[in-house]
């Protein structure tokens, strides 16, 4: 067999199944194309997911006859104006889109510039080009893309099905308009629920509202805004609550130089900053987007143009890391908000009494902001008593059922000022599980198991970090059996795990001694303790490596979990108090280790509602 040349048409087929592989692809170059085209507002219809139609109407630049013409060549580009791949501006500049459709469908192109005074067509089909004609158009770009992959059928038997396809095709739009908020976006065909974003102001207001149309109202209520920049880089956006979170990272969403990108980068950089917040099958909502010199970022990497790579990868995770983590502090004390609502909005009774105003006696304790306004948590809060000896909670108590007139009294002792603290002062427990807590304007519910196992592992981090973890020495080491593999990872990690106060040595096949532990976590259950440590560096080892420090904190959330107040355990008033206090004194106190509120915020006008009383 001879080596031959193949035919223009057949090289335009092969190349266009790399740059059009589903219609959800040519929807996104042909969008793209909008873009750089300077529209601000940009239609999409799409009939059978896009196989049989895909319409793209912008009011953009539009093109002249010949540009038209030479357009729908290969290699042909108005955005590489000096040639240079390493400092590209525009979402496309190979020149591969529209002559890869055309290559495998039926194209119709009808555009006209502002300053022609009729618009110009012209029709690809099969990778045949026609003539341009005049044609009557207003100013901008209409594409119509009918019969996708009529050319190329063996393509068709891998599509998915039609809502499947459309789907995707909504997927790629959305992604398109959270880069572009001040484009009015429209999309509307079969098996799609039509949308209509507006355009938005410029700005982090209008970004705001973009996202809460595309990521729904909710978004907005647990965002946290980012605003950094950093040796020429800027990074800004918003990203979730570590309480506000979804079970796949589908609504992760990083915009570079205004091209949305799925980059493993940026995403192991999403998995570091909420590690210590968020448990390791749940995903963040983000939306954010980073700006900086073309020539640090190379786009030119995948034909999709959905993978980017930066020059300095190292710099560009921390930098990443460390805004989602500076927000995540900054916010340490908001719990996610739709908790409590749709409790509420449950509870309210159908047909209930139309709202009435407020009884006037209630109106001094009514208060429209969060109850953390203003609030200063110490930058070194001083250790309660609580907290100084944490294993001390461990000891029995009393039985509460029945409390005594002093634990009564010690119950409201003090109460105006412990109204006035940002989680109130405890009036109750429920089931031996949930702190109940009085503010100036409604009430707290506190999960203490959880609200106690993030400040023992606040606790844990500080003491490493500082002068070490305390340990206590057992007086009778304990000998855990695990399975064989288990204890070889344990042991393979022996003196990474003696620095966070767990001392284990061998003990023959699958078997470990423990000597010390920390003196936070002593008096629990130590082969529990030991087998959630094994578990927690198998978890680490399934991904790609990981900073030691983000291993560590792994194990640190672990132990934590031992040494916690149990859920169904009686407090006294002042234990509660105390645990609400330091909740106010530490930071990230609003959720627990796996991202679940610690606590739940009610505000009394919402209380009242329920009542009919406003």
């Amino acid at each position: 067999m001879h080596v031959r040349r193949l035919d223009p048409i057949l090289v335009d087929r092969i190349a266009a199944g790399e740059v059009v592989e589903r219609p959800a692809a040519a929807v996104k170059e042909l969008v793209e194309n909008a873009v750089d085209a300077g529209a601000t507002s940009i239609e999409i219809a799409v009939e059978a997911g896009g196989r049989r139609l895909i319409r793209i109407v912008d009011d953009g630049r539009g093109m002249t006859p010949e540009d038209l013409e030479l357009a729908v060549e290969r290699h042909a580009t108005s955005k590489l104006p000096d040639g240079d791949l390493f400092s590209i501006n525009t979402l496309g500049f190979r020149g591969e889109a529209l002559p890869s459709i055309g290559a495998v469908a039926r194209l119709s192109i009808v555009t006209r510039t502002a300053e022609a005074e009729t618009g110009s067509s012209i029709v690809v089909e099969a990778g045949v080009k026609g003539p341009v004609r005049p044609a009557p158009a207003p100013k901008g770009t209409r594409v119509e893309v009918t019969n996708l992959f009529a050319a190329t059928p063996a393509r068709l038997k891998f599509l998915k099905s039609d809502r499947s396809e459309a789907q995707a095709v909504a997927e790629i739009v959305k992604r398109l308009a959270i880069a572009h908020p001040t484009i009015r976006f429209t999309l509307s065909g079969e098996h799609i629920t039509a949308f209509t974003y507006p355009r938005e102001e410029p700005g982090e207001h209008g970004f705001l509202r973009r996202l809460s149309r595309v990521l729904g109202p909710e978004f907005h209520e647990n965002a946290m805004s980012i605003g950094v920049e950093r040796e020429g880089v800027r990074l800004a956006g918003f990203a979730s609550l570590p309480t506000f979170h979804r079970g796949t990272g589908a609504s992760i969403h990083f915009v570079v130089n205004g091209r949305p990108v799925r980059d493993k980068l940026l995403l192991g950089a999403v998995r570091g900053a909420y590690a210590d917040v968020m448990a390791s099958d749940r995903h963040p909502v983000l939306a954010v987007m980073i700006d900086l010199d073309p020539r640090a970022v190379d786009v030119n990497v995948h034909p999709a143009k959905t993978e980017v790579r930066f020059r300095d990868p190292a710099f560009m995770r921390g930098f990443v890391v460390a805004a989602l983590k500076e927000a995540i502090t900054r916010h340490a004390f908001r719990a996610s908000s739709t908790g409590g609502t749709r409790t509420l909005e449950s509870l309210r009774p159908q047909g209930a009494l139309p709202s009435r105003p407020a009884y006037p006696h209630r109106a001094h304790a009514i208060r429209p902001t969060s109850a953390f306004a203003g609030w200063q948590a110490p930058l070194d809060p001083p250790e309660r008593a609580y907290a100084s000896g944490l294993s001390e909670m461990q000891a029995s108590l009393p039985d509460l059922a029945h409390p005594s007139a002093d634990s009564r009294a010690a119950l409201h002792e003090g109460e105006p000022e412990a109204d006035e603290a940002p989680l109130g002062a405890a009036r109750a427990q429920l089931h031996g599980t949930y702190i109940v807590a009085q503010t100036t304007d409604g009430i707290v519910i506190v999960d203490q198991h959880a609200a106690h196992e993030r400040l023992v592992y606040e606790r844990l981090k500080r003491e490493r970090n500082a002068s070490g973890i305390a340990r206590q020495l057992l007086l009778i080491p304990e000998v855990v059996e695990l399975d064989p593999v288990d204890a070889d990872r344990v042991l393979a990690e022996a003196s990474a795990l003696e620095s966070l106060g767990l001392a284990v040595e061998p003990f023959g096949h699958g078997a470990l001694l423990v000597r010390e532990v920390p003196s936070a976590l002593a008096g629990g259950r130590i082969k529990a303790l030991v087998q959630d440590v094994a578990d927690a560096l198998a978890e680490w080892e399934q991904g790609a490596a990981h900073p030691l420090e983000e291993r560590l904190d792994a194990v640190l959330s672990r132990m934590s979990c031992h040494g916690s107040i149990r859920a169904g355990r009686r407090m006294r008033p002042e234990e509660m108090n105390a645990l609400l206090r330091e909740m106010e004194a530490t930071p990230l106190s609003g959720q627990c280790n796996h991202g679940r509120p610690t606590y739940v915020e009610l505000k009394l006008t919402d209380i009242e509602r329920l009542f009919g009383r406003r």
